[in-house]
């Protein structure tokens, strides 16, 4: 991050100024080592079509998605209020996330609690700005003739609707994109969403990420595009149970997206 230099909220009020979007990090998009480089090609691409941008930094703290799912309202609605009270301290209107807990929690979860603002995924700007012209459509020559397949995250599919703006992203490859069975609005969970990430599944129960990437060989994919950390994490655990971690390869969006432009 340091490299990229990123600036945050506070450095850049100190200077009279406003960006054009606040970048949602996310707890996993910070902390886990795997999610931190999907944060730095987000950046990456932002910088490369020249968006203004800014982090918060040290002031972003979890949306409380975790605590609400768990049932725990109290907690959730601590961790929204401040959160509220940093975003309204600097004017923020349009925010971007790549990940779908923050997505669906800033988006629908905040405004009952007076925090209103633009929220995207990061994806749909992807989208955004291959239509606009702003990212390369022909691809890059590490996907040639790679089968990829799209895993839709719940919080993004059937939580907001949101299943073609990732497709578009990687129907612009040279590649061949294919379904999986379970796709769209019937697609299966990684096993994380609900707060399942931090726990082990119930005795009895399958573990759902070790069937979605059944699911996946079945497909024949040699790559899973995601659009979620909480996702990635799951499926590359999925793959691992599988032993075909040199056959298949976990990739989000926004890698996907920087690779084929060079990024």
């Amino acid at each position: 991050m340091d490299i990229l230099k990123i600036p945050t909220m506070a450095e850049m009020a100190a200077q009279g100024l406003e960006p054009e979007i606040l970048f949602w990090v996310g707890c996993a998009g910070s902390f886990d080592e795997r999610a931190q480089k999907i944060t730095r090609d987000i950046c990456k691409i932002l910088h490369h079509v020249g968006i203004s941008f800014a982090v918060l930094g040290t002031e972003e703290s979890c949306t409380g998605d975790p605590a609400k799912r768990a049932g725990n309202e109290f907690l959730f609605q601590m961790q929204a209020m401040n959160n509220i009270a940093v975003l309204d301290a600097y004017n923020i209107k349009k925010i971007v996330t790549g990940c779908p807990h923050c997505f669906n929690t800033l988006k629908n979860e905040y405004p009952g609690l007076g925090g209103n603002y633009e929220v995207i995924h990061h994806s749909q700007l992807i989208q955004q700005l291959i239509n606009e012209g702003k990212l390369k459509t022909e691809g890059g020559e590490s996907f040639k003739g790679k089968r990829i397949t799209y895993h839709d995250p719940c919080y993004l599919g059937r939580g907001n609707n949101v299943y073609e703006a990732p497709r578009k992203a990687l129907e612009v490859l040279d590649a061949e994109l294919v379904e999986m069975k379970r796709c769209k609005s019937n697609g299966l969970c990684c096993g994380a969403g609900g707060a399942q990430m931090f726990k082990e599944p119930e005795k009895g129960t399958k573990d759902i990420n070790v069937e979605r990437i059944a699911d996946v060989l079945e497909a024949k994919a040699t790559v899973v595009a995601a659009a979620c950390p909480f996702c990635m994490t799951m499926l590359r655990d999925g793959i691992k149970a599988h032993e075909k971690e040199q056959e298949i390869q976990v990739l989000d969006i926004a890698e996907i997206t920087a690779r084929a432009n060079g990024l």
